[in-house]
């Protein structure tokens, strides 16, 4: 059913709850997991919720870190760093590689129409070229 999982990382919280998600979602339907962390660009402008990766060697060890994380639980991870705006990135990389599944945590920026709808998960739920399971 879900033959490739895309998890969009950063260094929040919400991303390493959603990794015990991912680990099981993976496991059972014995899907190929892959890691994304995107760097924005420096003339982007920062998008609300979302972490700014300082540098392209914290994203690698992001990247070397969740990877360790997947592979002590028995599952092989790929991963992918970009650059750019994270929700456009996040939905490019999910077509690129023909996900069936994008999951992310949600940082929970509240319930107004100003939060909901400029965050990163919101913009990805809209844009996603497939299903897109938030985990809270």
């Amino acid at each position: 059913m879900f033959k490739t999982v895309l998890f969009p990382i950063d260094q929040s919280r919400d991303a390493r709850e959603a990794a015990e998600v991912v680990a099981d979602v993976v496991k059972k339907y014995d899907s190929r997991l892959v890691l994304l962390s995107v760097v924005e660009s420096a003339d982007s402008e920062n998008e609300p919720g979302a972490d700014m990766m300082a540098s392209p060697d914290a994203v690698a060890q992001l990247l070397r870190n969740a990877q360790s994380l997947f592979t002590e639980q028995g599952i092989q991870a790929e991963t992918i760093e970009r650059e750019g705006k994270p929700a456009f990135v996040i939905c490019d990389v999910a077509d690129e590689i023909e996900a069936n599944l994008i999951i992310m945590g949600c940082r929970g920026l509240g319930l107004t129409e100003e939060g909901a709808s400029d965050s990163v998960t919101n913009r990805v739920i809209n844009l996603s070229p497939c299903p897109v399971l938030i985990v809270p």
